[in-house]
């Protein structure tokens, strides 16, 4: 409206004629007496708009309350994972049982975040990665103890290879952006990111035979 407006001020006033007979009629509503019903009328329809709008504006609706989200949903007992079917209760890192290839795994992990992960959580694992305020929620800071801290490696496994579509619905209203990254990443791959989060954070993961006795994830050491 405002562009259609802005043009039809410049086509009438190009021309000195055609602005003389832009003005005419107006000016006429304005001073002519024998307007003066037309000059009433037109007042209180601009006065009667503004206030519809006005009030459109500042009226208060009557809405249902937002759904609560909760932040950590309860995993699945079981995931399929390219096919192949993981039982995430009871399930532990498996690299971990391999101390010899541990610094590998680290260097794989690392390689891994910094080329897929790094955009969004950031260089230093905080949530703050050059495109992070461009989502709603925030990437995940993984230095906060709220998040990896309080849970065991199997959650972050799932979360990491189902993304934000694989979220059941308690974990809306506001779904993750994070990609299905089975798509992308190996299960080595995934258990390695995971590893160097823990290394690099110094959070410890939750155990499955810790977890039931403590009502919270371990904190730095």
């Amino acid at each position: 409206m405002a562009t259609v407006l802005v043009g039809v001020l410049i086509y009438v006033s190009d021309n000195e004629g055609r602005w003389r007979r832009f003005q005419e009629p107006i000016r006429a509503m304005l001073i002519e007496r024998r307007l003066k019903l037309v000059r009433a009328g037109v007042l209180v329809a601009v006065t009667l708009l503004v206030g519809c709008l006005t009030l459109g504006q500042v009226r208060t609706t009557v809405s249902a309350p937002p759904n609560l989200r909760s932040i950590h949903p309860a995993p699945p007992a079981d995931i399929t994972f390219r096919g192949k079917t993981m039982t995430l209760t009871g399930l532990e890192n498996p690299l971990r049982r391999e101390p010899d290839s541990l610094a590998a795994d680290l260097a794989l992990g690392k390689r891994v975040y910094y080329q897929n992960c790094l955009p969004c959580h950031g260089d230093h694992l905080d949530g703050q990665g050059h495109y992070a305020s461009g989502f709603n929620p925030l990437p995940a800071n993984f230095q906060d103890n709220g998040t990896i801290a309080q849970l065991t490696e199997s959650f972050v496994f799932w979360r990491i290879a189902k993304g934000g579509p694989g979220l059941p619905r308690e974990g809306t209203p506001w779904n993750s952006a994070m990609p299905v990254w089975e798509d992308f990443l190996s299960e080595r791959e995934i258990w390695s990111v995971i590893l160097f989060l823990y290394d690099q954070t110094g959070w410890k993961p939750r155990t499955w035979e810790k977890s039931g006795e403590q009502g919270a994830g371990s904190g730095h050491d």
